[in-house]
């Protein structure tokens, strides 16, 4: 299987590269992110995007701004925290962009008279979380795997692949990691609306690594389950509330409620980082709000008339209820969800 990266330290390590998956799957462009704008830009209009891949890019951009513009200044522990606020709120949902930033300041914060020392154990943190989310996905991959038997089709929703992480993704993970051993696994990826993750970015992916994949619009997955098509659902998280509520892409909700219906696993696979301790349920996750035109005009071609109101938000929440089980980097949980001793500490 080829490998991707979707996000790393450029060849010089003085910036940022990205695939920017704006333009996936007609084009692959890689991209340096050297600049505050740049970052913030990147992490907004999705050019990276998954929720622990925005957290490496947060992590590596505010190592990058320092390292470019704020060496040196007087007030550099404040300038940083106006950088560091400013990429922590780039995209509110997902909390590994807030928690890889806020690890970030507090070696930051460890060493407040000498900027460059301050610096240099703020990249050497930042490539440790890199790493960090390279391990996490094999061990997602490994504990998940169990639940992807030979012959197996799973269906999944937006993407939690490589390109959604810095390693071999969370959500696709186990089927990387049953396709090593062997084991015949195939995908359906429903197209996931509006932007189409999942039929531009989830298919791509898969078919590079020449795993079969089948592309669906969103509003098939019930005829196929009905049909017995589908055998388990993976999908992955932005943020997991304390009582197991899950937080991902809009749709995801829907595709729980019809794997219960029809009686199939549904399963979420995420790190111990996307579990927030600080929100109570799911009630308690605010919920990005996109743009319309990205209803209205995606990819630049009008859908519906200018005078139609649009809601466009980017994030739904699935009850930890209609949740089989969660897959994280640290083993599987089943409600009663306890992650207590698993799940890192938030700011």
């Amino acid at each position: 299987m080829q490998s991707v990266e979707a996000v790393r330290w450029s060849a010089d390590g003085s910036a940022v590269r990205i695939i920017d998956q704006r333009e996936l799957p007609g084009k692959f462009i890689e991209r340096d992110l050297a600049t505050l704008d740049e970052v913030v830009s990147a992490i907004q209009t999705l050019a990276v995007r998954g929720a622990p891949a925005i957290g490496v890019c947060g992590a590596m951009g505010l190592v990058t701004v320092a390292q470019r513009t704020l060496g040196g200044q007087p007030d550099f522990q404040q300038r940083l925290a106006d950088v560091a606020a400013i990429i922590r709120e780039a995209r509110p949902t997902a909390v590994n962009l807030a928690w890889a930033v806020d690890r970030v300041m507090r070696v930051a914060a460890a060493t407040p008279g000498d900027a460059e020392a301050g610096i240099a154990a703020m990249r050497a943190e930042a490539t440790e979380i890199f790493h960090e989310d390279r391990r996490m996905c094999r061990a997602i991959g490994a504990f998940g795997a169990s639940l992807v038997t030979d012959g197996s089709t799973v269906l999944t929703h937006c993407n939690a692949g490589a390109l959604a992480t810095s390693g071999i993704g969370t959500a696709l993970a186990p089927v990387y990691v049953a396709v090593e051993a062997g084991r015949r696994v195939a995908v359906i990826a429903g197209e996931t609306r509006p932007l189409l993750q999942g039929s531009r970015l989830t298919a791509w992916e898969l078919a590079r690594a020449g795993i079969p994949v089948t592309v669906i619009t969103d509003n098939m997955a019930a005829s196929l389950m009905r049909q017995g098509r589908v055998d388990l659902c993976i999908v992955g998280a932005d943020r997991i509330a304390a009582n197991g509520d899950v937080a991902n892409k809009i749709g995801t909700y829907g595709v729980a409620v019809l794997a219960r219906h029809h009686g199939i696993p549904f399963y979420v696979a995420a790190p111990t980082s996307t579990v927030d301790p600080a929100t109570a349920t799911g009630a308690d996750i605010v919920i990005e709000q996109r743009p319309a035109h990205e209803v209205t005009r995606p990819f630049g071609v009008t859908t519906a008339p200018a005078e139609a109101a649009v809601l466009n938000p980017a994030f739904d929440v699935t009850p930890a209820e209609l949740v089989t089980a969660i897959i994280t980097d640290r083993g599987v949980f089943r409600a009663p969800y306890d992650f207590a001793g698993a799940a890192p500490a938030h700011s």
